[in-house]
């Protein structure tokens, strides 16, 4: 064997070269790789001895994607598209033999070969749109002349990958193969010169873009499919440019047409927010005084207190990863009745064919319900999700303290309490730990995971490894009222509020967020998620919110009632503005003295997400929060900020602090309270920085 570069070794087999790339942990496609791909290529092209190559990899995967650690530096080369190059236009057979993940860069790597085999676990795909970008190299131009325009427009508009089997369906895998990967590719290999087969370059393929030629209505119709899961983004529509190109234009021309593309899109503002979040998002993973060695609790058991919307959906979070879990409820009908939702949720899932059958059985088969609260002593970790409440909280974990087994990890998922406080309930505080889920808790990603004052490092590492290990994107967060997620919420829903007093209307404010990029605004959001839930949390800190309260008393809870803020049809979740809450507003609006005017678009936008921002600031301050792409992890995947636009803190950077600053004192002026600038933003602001220096 040869070691052609630190990354990329050649063993001659026989007649056939073997290319293996080791780049742990996924092989990405960095300078070493590259460059020792085209010097082995050039060696064993001209070796006479040699009469084919097999390119494979080591580790858990084949090329995972480039390594973008290199986005934005100067380019080394070679750059792939000159080792694609060489490996399409090689005169030797060339053979890609694929484990683990083909992605990116990856899958354009085998795309340039002239024929490709897998394992059957194999998966094959173009993730680049999640980066806001679309494959660079090639991809866009060779799947659709391998899968189908079709096909091809999916796939890299998407992003997710596909499965061995499906691949070898489509034609993007030549065959399927088991056992020693390398062998089996050098079999292959062998199998193609025995039987002399010309080269086969996917360049020269035309009959699958050919079929769609002259029909730009299969463009036209897969756009309006897309365009609800796409809005805001700039990248899909790029990648739909580029397969456009692949149909219309000659291969060359299509290339550079994919290039013009790309380069459009890696200097947008969108692609830099999303790249920005890849990041963020394994950035909020460490913390600093919890090392990667840190001990974690083996969780192979566990238990979920309450079997209403959260606790069901909790439970579902390890079902699905096949953890077996306990559901305590306090009678049988709740008991029942949650247990009746979770299967109904499975079976919507599978009836999507998202799951089968046997799936929906198996992963009920690991939720059991009881109303036996000592049903939860063997299990590792306990997730109490009863009403938002202290008082009930605290009774709850004195309770669990006396059942649980001394290292069980004893979680609340309260969305604002004091976690400290609740821990204070047991003897061992060390042990609790807040795991703020979202809703719907089987959906939603994010994790808060709440350390408290005495919480255990150990406690603190396992949270964080169950919520990676549970599909969630967990984000360690300090004890406040709210945490970071909600806390900021607060301080939008309290301008939110001051503005339909003064002049908007609900429809108007939430257009005004929808229009930015957000699912929905905060008065449907609110409709969503129950406006009751808030009213008892307001009842409890003896807090009053004028408008709300009396929606609430008026038994308006949201779209579970058929109406709150905005009225609903039954069996339909749009929300419809309704005369009545209009009505109601402006009777508050009288009441309080408020004279009412036409608020513009721009200034509704600041003064809901300027607040935020502003709060974010103070939660940095008080160490709430690790870091201030932490804040934006939370915002992108617990409260739909749009990706596009990076997280409020990363946003507030762009559009400039000095900007937010002067704009919050220029409200501050009229008079408004609220809008005293944080200490850190100021300090920000004068020294000439922006959050991405803290």
């Amino acid at each position: 064997m040869t070691a052609i570069t630190e990354f990329v070794d050649l063993d001659r087999r026989g007649r056939i070269a073997v290319l293996t790339v080791n780049n742990p942990p996924v092989n990405a496609l960095s300078h070493g790789v590259r460059l020792g791909l085209r010097d082995g290529l050039r060696q064993a092209v001209a070796d006479p001895a040699l009469g084919a190559i097999v390119i494979v990899c080591a580790g858990r995967t084949f090329i995972a994607g480039a390594d973008i650690t290199e986005f934005g530096k100067p380019p080394k080369e070679p750059g792939l598209h000159e080792v694609l190059g060489l490996i399409e236009t090689s005169p030797k057979p060339v053979v890609a033999a694929v484990h683990g993940t083909a992605l990116g860069g990856g899958l354009e790597v085998t795309l340039a070969c002239h024929w490709r085999v897998g394992v059957r676990a194999a998966r094959f795909g173009l993730p680049e749109v999640k980066l806001g970008l679309l494959p660079g190299a090639g991809g866009t131009q060779r799947l659709p002349r391998v899968v189908g325009v079709p096909k091809a427009l999916q796939m890299i508009v998407s992003g997710d990958p596909i499965g061995g089997e499906e691949a070898q369906r489509l034609g993007l895998v030549d065959e399927l193969v088991d056992g020693d990967l390398a062998a089996a590719g050098v079999a292959y290999a062998e199998r193609v010169l025995a039987e002399q087969r010309p080269l086969r370059k996917i360049r020269d393929m035309d009959d699958k873009t050919g079929a769609v030629r002259g029909t730009p209505e299969v463009f036209a119709e897969f756009r309006k499919s897309v365009a609800r899961q796409t809005r805001g983004f700039r990248a899909p529509e790029n990648c739909i440019k580029a397969v456009e190109a692949a149909v219309a234009l000659p291969f060359e021309e299509g290339l550079k047409r994919e290039r013009e593309l790309f380069l459009e899109l890696m200097s947008s503002a969108e692609s830099k927010a999303q790249r920005y979040i890849f990041f963020a998002e394994r950035e909020a993973a460490k913390i600093p005084d919890v090392p990667p060695d840190t001990p974690t609790l083996t969780i192979t058991k566990a238990a979920v207190l309450g079997a209403g919307t959260m606790g069901g959906g909790i439970a579902m979070n390890f079902a699905s990863v096949g953890i077996p879990v306990t559901v305590v409820e306090v009678n049988r009908e709740a008991l029942d009745r949650g247990l009746g939702v979770v299967r109904k949720n499975y079976e919507a899932t599978a009836s999507k064919g998202r799951l089968t059958a046997a799936d929906v059985e198996k992963r009920m088969g690991l939720i059991q319900g009881t109303t036996d609260f000592g049903a939860i002593a063997d299990a590792d970790i306990v997730i109490e999700a009863v009403f938002e409440e202290m008082p009930i909280k605290k009774e709850v974990f004195a309770k669990i303290d006396k059942l649980c087994k001394r290292d069980a990890v004893l979680a609340t998922n309260t969305s604002t309490l004091d976690v400290n406080e609740i821990a204070s309930a047991t003897a061992r505080p060390e042990s609790v730990i807040g795991m703020h889920f979202f809703s719907p808790a089987n959906v939603m990603r994010l994790l808060e995971v709440v350390r408290g004052a005495k919480t255990s490092k150990v406690a603190v590492a396992t949270a964080m490894a169950v919520g990676r290990r549970i599909a969630k994107v967990p984000v360690c967060v300090g004890v406040c009222y709210g945490f970071v997620g909600n806390r900021m919420l607060h301080q939008r829903g309290r301008e939110a509020e001051k503005l339909i007093l003064e002049g908007a209307l609900p429809q108007q404010v939430d257009k005004v967020l929808y229009d930015f990029g957000f699912p929905m605004g905060p008065f449907a959001m609110g409709d969503l998620a129950g406006l009751d839930v808030g009213w008892r949390i307001r009842k409890g800190r003896g807090v009053k919110s004028p408008v709300a309260d009396r929606i609430c008393e008026l038994g308006r809870f949201g779209q579970k009632t058929g109406a709150g803020y905005f009225r609903y049809e039954k069996g339909d979740r749009t929300p419809r503005p309704d005369p009545e809450v209009e009505k109601l507003i402006l009777e508050v609006a009288r009441e309080q003295g408020i004279q009412r005017r036409a608020i513009p678009e721009q200034e509704i936008l600041e003064r809901l997400l300027y607040p935020m921002v502003n709060e974010g600031a103070k939660i940095l301050e008080e160490k709430i929060a690790i870091r201030a792409s932490d804040i934006d992890v939370i915002w992108i995947y617990g409260y739909g900020w749009p990706v596009y636009r990076g997280g409020p803190m990363f946003w507030a950077d762009s559009i400039g602090l000095k900007a937010v600053r002067d704009r919050m004192r220029e409200f501050g002026r009229r008079g408004a309270e609220g809008w005293e600038p944080a200490t850190l933003l100021d300090r920000l602001v004068d020294g000439g920085k922006g959050f991405r220096d803290l």
